[in-house]
């Protein structure tokens, strides 16, 4: 199967920014019948994973952090980037739950993976469902973080998705997807 991308050309590309958590390229594009397009901006990301993790009980571990983009303080899923000494996506997964929430172990499976922008982002999200977590160690929070953990009732999470109050995409489109796959709806 041909991909879309192999039919762009890419005549320029150049960083406009090259910083932790911002890296941005400026690229002129050849679309295939010739036409260009002369401003293209594409913002490279480290991959990403995220984890919809239940507890013995059936209780999510769920963590809530403001969002300064949005200006809010919301429900989310455990989160975050595929750091480049994480040999998987998983063994990251795995590992932020642990630094943010202090749970662990329990049975872990690949749910998806997503784009959260694929028009211009260069990164996938991971997302994972773990079942039967526990508390297992202490919870390492890197210097940027301030979130809290907090244990959901199914209830609570069917709520939470209903009513539009968890915003990130990320974590809004797998937690439907489980829903709908376990008839949790």
């Amino acid at each position: 199967m041909e991909r879309e991308k192999d039919k762009v050309k890419v005549l320029e590309s150049h960083y406009i920014s090259q910083r932790p958590w911002l890296t941005a390229r400026r690229e002129v594009l050849e679309l295939p019948d010739g036409r260009i397009i002369p401003e293209y901006y594409v913002l490279e990301y480290p991959e990403w994973v995220n984890t919809i993790a239940r507890t013995k009980d059936g209780d999510f571990v769920f963590v809530r952090q403001y969002r300064h983009g949005l200006g809010i303080t919301e429900f989310e899923l455990c989160a975050g980037v595929c750091e480049p000494d994480d040999p998987s996506p998983l063994q990251a997964a795995q590992r932020e739950l642990a630094e943010e929430t202090g749970f662990g172990g329990g049975k872990w499976h690949k749910l998806m993976a997503i784009s959260a922008n694929p028009s211009t982002q260069t990164n996938l999200t991971h997302c994972f469902v773990a079942t039967d977590v526990e508390p297992t160690t202490t919870r390492h929070l890197d210097p940027t973080e301030d979130l809290s953990v907090h244990i959901l009732s199914l209830e609570q999470v069917r709520e939470l998705l209903a009513e539009d109050r968890i915003k990130q995409a990320t974590h809004v489109a797998p937690l439907w997807r489980y829903f709908a796959e376990n008839h949790l709806l």
